[in-house]
């Protein structure tokens, strides 16, 4: 009797352990420094830094809005040439969105305020889709994309953009008369059927270099073959609850249907010449807790390819 009383106390123990530590972890930052190879590259982006962030899911109850903060005044601090977010501002907004949009709009206005560009593109959250088949709230997000443009958040729908580098750049890349531009890819979310790759591509040139960037990552697989070097997304959260050591085992490998591209270098996915990063977001599905699976910001070096 003794010995079944303390093998339930044990693991009642290891329980509570991972629940002290799965409540705590979402309050972590993970930075992952990664280089990213661009085919002709603009000298005057060669070594500039880009920064990804992604699922802030305000609105979720005990939702960790304060690391959303965090993460915004240390990209302030470090001062990329770049910041792009990919989609989930909010989660669930009800019947009034106001308050989950107005708080996601004051958190991210000290980005462009501090002079660093930033772009986005929406999630399916921001459609009010926790499920594919639910309808999407087209007028939800049309206020959050509206919203967003106000604050000097670019947000980009199915569409590329010159994107100028920073004044922050190095003395050779100052002096260079390569004018060459850099294009940056925003695709549509994929849950309403926004997504629309082969549109989003038509303005780029042939050759031309480019960054994509998507919420979803099933958007990727319909990109044509050498024209994504660079695409990010995000959606996934990592999987959110992993097994330690083992980051390819997580929940979504045991409920998912389809093929799971849960975060980081996804390999074998997508067409030749395509490389795709996904991103684990900051905010929470269902409940409130990330298990071996903390808050990602993702700064990725540009580096031309030889």
């Amino acid at each position: 009797m003794k010995k079944i009383k303390y093998t339930l106390l044990g693991l009642l123990g290891i329980f509570g352990s991972i629940l002290f530590w799965g409540l705590l972890e979402p309050y972590l930052i993970d930075t992952e420094e990664e280089v990213a190879e661009i085919p002709n590259l603009p000298t005057a982006w060669e070594g500039q830094r880009v920064a990804v962030i992604a699922d802030w899911q305000i609105g979720m109850w005990m939702g960790n809005t304060s690391t959303i903060r965090r993460i915004v005044e240390q990209l302030i601090e470090d001062r990329p040439a770049l910041v792009l977010i990919a989609g989930d501002f909010i989660y669930d907004p009800g019947e009034d969105p106001s308050e989950e949009i107005n708080k996601a709009v004051e958190i991210v206005r000290s980005l462009p305020l501090a002079g660093i560009p930033t772009y986005a593109v929406l999630g399916n959250h921001d459609y009010a889709m926790k499920k594919k088949q639910a309808p999407p709230n087209e007028q939800l997000a049309a206020k959050l994309h509206e919203a967003l443009e106000a604050v000097d958040v670019q947000v980009l729908q199915n569409e590329a953009v010159v994107i100028a580098p920073s004044e922050n750049r190095n003395q050779t890349a100052a002096n260079t008369t390569d004018n060459t531009p850099l294009y940056l890819v925003g695709i549509g979310a994929h849950w309403p059927n926004h997504d629309k790759p082969k549109v989003a591509l038509a303005p780029v040139p042939e050759g031309a270099p480019r960054l994509v960037m998507m919420h979803n990552p099933n958007s990727f697989e319909a990109l044509p073959p050498n024209t994504a070097p660079l695409a990010v997304a995000g959606h996934t959260h990592g999987g959110q609850f992993r097994l330690p050591f083992t980051p390819e085992w997580s929940w979504m490998t045991f409920v998912k249907e389809d093929e799971v591209h849960a975060d980081g270098w996804i390999k074998r996915y997508g067409q030749s010449g395509n490389r795709l990063y996904v991103n684990r977001g900051i905010g929470f599905s269902i409940v409130p807790i990330r298990l071996n699976c903390p808050p990602e910001v993702t700064v990725f070096t540009l580096r031309s390819s030889v």
